[in-house]
């Protein structure tokens, strides 16, 4: 693994907003003048370790669930008979994505599990790969994301239109979405995009319904479920028949306590770093509140007594400490590994650096290949 200099493609900003990354100049969010190079061998770790966590992970929600334990994890008691209703029913989920620290040598460590509303799946899956084909053409790159997904929603359950959700005025997501839309048209299924804010309820028909009052069968949304289970529409969930993509029994998977579950169940794992929740003894570690995004609130605690910290509106809920993991250094650059997970299944990776150990919503994509 190493990061090399590469020269940016001519015109390369025409090509991403024909591909649909309309942002990409904002902070500087993608960078092309530098590349991640892997060998094979390193993907393949990658990916074996991708697989063994999901499945992990799913078991430490069961754990959570048979054992009644979902207050540990702050979730309303109003939901929890529906997310083990869901969990048992296997409730049709789409993707995720594992952030992981690796450094080419010691074995990748999981860092959390955005299981709920990834994003970057557009330059994941696509602007990724053009990079590649006009710059690497006899190479390689850890990327079946954009198959993998065509072929998990030709396996949604029925036929009817998908509606796909995000907040008003955020252009990231608005992206995301409307590439996900392009899949679905390529599965073979009808799509309306609308805003979170868009969606209503009909009391009489006891269902949500869009702008033009047409019931939501099925509804992909970019907004956690955190978030939804604590507002006045989240009874509404209960009594509704839409199906949530992703599910609700990935609540579980979303809530960074679950990083404390997994080393209760699995402790010693080579992928895994000691989580609790509470300090207990760790000389150095990691402060994560149990629902955050983008790095908001996150604190490292260092060994030599150096302390990093995010500002964020999170962390009323609790924390959890997980052992401190710092990412590699790459001539002043630490680059996290974004694992994507699709119908269970490894189908990729992404990664995001910036100039401070914490990975957050300004740190840059940088694209990768392998030989």
């Amino acid at each position: 693994m190493r990061r090399v200099a590469v020269a940016p493609r001519p015109g390369y900003a025409a090509k991403l907003e024909a591909q649909g990354l309309s942002f990409h100049g904002r902070d500087s969010y993608w960078r092309e003048d530098a590349c991640y190079r892997f060998e094979r061998a390193q993907i393949e770790e990658i990916e074996a370790a991708t697989a063994e966590l999901h499945e992990m992970c799913v078991a430490a929600a069961k754990r959570v669930i048979d054992s009644r334990r979902l207050a540990q994890l702050e979730i309303p008691p109003a939901y929890w008979s529906a997310i083990a209703a869901s969990f048992e029913r296997g409730d049709f989920s789409l993707y995720g994505r594992l952030d992981l620290a690796y450094d080419g040598c010691a074995p990748p460590k999981l860092l959390e599990y955005n299981a709920d509303t990834p994003t970057s799946v557009l330059e994941s899956a696509v602007c990724q790969w053009f990079w590649l084909k006009d710059n690497f053409p006899q190479c390689d790159q850890f990327n079946l994301l954009h198959e993998r997904l065509i072929m998990r929603w030709q396996q949604l359950p029925g036929d009817g239109v998908v509606h796909l959700a995000s907040l008003a005025d955020n252009e990231e997501d608005w992206a995301c979405l409307t590439y996900l839309m392009d899949t679905l048209a390529q599965a073979g299924r009808g799509s309306v995009q609308l805003t979170i804010e868009d969606i209503g309820w009909d009391p009489a028909r006891q269902c949500f319904v869009d702008l033009r009052d047409e019931p939501i069968e099925t509804l992909f949304k970019l907004y956690p479920w955190e978030w939804l289970l604590r507002e006045d529409f989240g009874p509404k969930v209960l009594e509704s028949t839409t199906r949530f993509v992703e599910p609700l029994w990935k609540s579980v998977l979303s809530c960074k306590g679950l990083l404390a579950i997994l080393w209760e169940q699995f402790p010693g794992h080579p992928n895994l770093l000691p989580a609790y929740f509470e300090q207990r003894d760790l000389v150095a570690y990691a402060k994560k509140p149990l629902y955050s995004r983008e790095g908001a609130n996150v604190e490292l605690h260092c060994a030599q007594g150096n302390i990093h910290k995010a500002e964020g509106p999170y962390g009323t809920e609790g924390y959890v400490y997980q052992a401190l993991q710092l990412l590699p250094n790459f001539d002043g650059f630490f680059p996290v590994i974004g694992s994507w997970v699709v119908a269970g299944q490894p189908a990729g990776m992404c990664i995001r650096e910036d100039r401070t150990p914490i990975t957050n919503n300004t740190s840059q994509f940088v694209p990768h290949y392998f030989s």
